[in-house]
């Protein structure tokens, strides 16, 4: 019998249990959705315009190429393209890079081409010290 009127006085702190509720509906939300944004969609990519790759000096690019087959050429100081074999790519890139380090590299594939095959490429030519890596596309115009 301590209260005067019979008021409850107002209780100060926070209940936490409908935030942990609505924390816990939103993790098993983000648990089920991420899974689903890892996978691809099928999408028709743009046609871009872009710039032509210029050489510096006698620094011709160097440009390995793959075709339908999935045959590998390389193309060297403007050279007729010479067919490798995939694990020879990484041996000459570094020769041509010792002799002239700042040669561009350029990869040309067939649009058919599995991704797989271009990022293997990519990564073989990283490992062999090339820092940048260009992809060949044709204009629109071609």
């Amino acid at each position: 019998m301590g209260r005067k009127n019979g008021r409850r006085k107002p209780m100060a702190e926070i209940n936490v249990v409908p935030y942990i509720d609505v924390t816990l509906v939103l993790l098993i939300i983000f648990m089920i959705t991420t899974p689903m944004l890892q996978t691809g969609v099928q999408v028709e990519l743009p046609q871009a315009e872009s710039a032509t790759v210029e050489s510096e000096g006698d620094n011709l690019p160097v440009v390995v190429s793959i075709n339908e087959q999935s045959q590998y050429f390389i193309t060297i100081d403007d050279k007729e393209p010479e067919l490798i074999q995939p694990e020879e790519v990484e041996a000459r890139v570094m020769a041509v890079l010792s002799q002239k380090p700042k040669t561009q590299v350029l990869i040309g594939a067939y649009k058919g081409i599995d991704y797989g095959v271009v990022v293997t490429l990519m990564a073989g030519l990283k490992n062999a010290g090339v820092s940048s890596v260009g992809l060949m596309t044709k204009s629109g115009e071609q």
